[in-house]
């Protein structure tokens, strides 16, 4: 019996340790704002992420929300292409698809930390996200058939 496809796993684990270097980054850029803000960690009480947004600077935010971003719809990646190595789908396409996805988030994560302008930015995750459409189609012809 075939093992799970570690080779679809990578990407996986590669996005993973992404939105990890993310959040160390958020945290490099955002502390010392908050200490150069006045904001005093000890006396913040019940507070919301926009709260930030009101008192530090916009690019000492932009890798927070892209940092949130990475834990909204890469969980649905996650997901597809843990069911497509639970299956043990295993071709050059389906490896591709998952790689694209992972290298377009990533290219959007470094436009959001740095230059931000929407218009790109929403081009990047467009991409991505017809990606992640087509991984969930693959995923569902695998699980359904022939009859998805």
């Amino acid at each position: 019996m075939p093992t799970i496809n570690h080779a679809l796993l990578q990407p996986v684990v590669a996005l993973v340790g992404w939105t990890l270097v993310m959040l160390f980054w958020l945290l490099a850029t955002r502390l010392p704002a908050m200490r150069k803000s006045g904001v005093k960690m000890g006396e913040l009480v019940g507070t919301k992420p926009g709260d930030a947004d009101r008192v530090l600077p916009p690019s000492a935010q932009w890798k927070a929300h892209n940092y949130m971003h990475l834990l909204e719809q890469p969980v649905l990646f996650y997901v597809v292409v843990i069911v497509l190595a639970l299956l043990k789908v295993d071709d050059f396409e389906t490896r591709v698809l998952a790689w694209g996805y992972v290298t377009f988030r990533i290219v959007h994560s470094i436009w959001q930390a740095t230059i931000n302008r929407v218009g790109p930015r929403f081009y990047l995750f467009a991409i991505s996200t017809a990606i992640l459409v087509a991984l969930t189609i693959r995923a569902g012809v695998e699980v359904f058939g022939h009859r998805f």
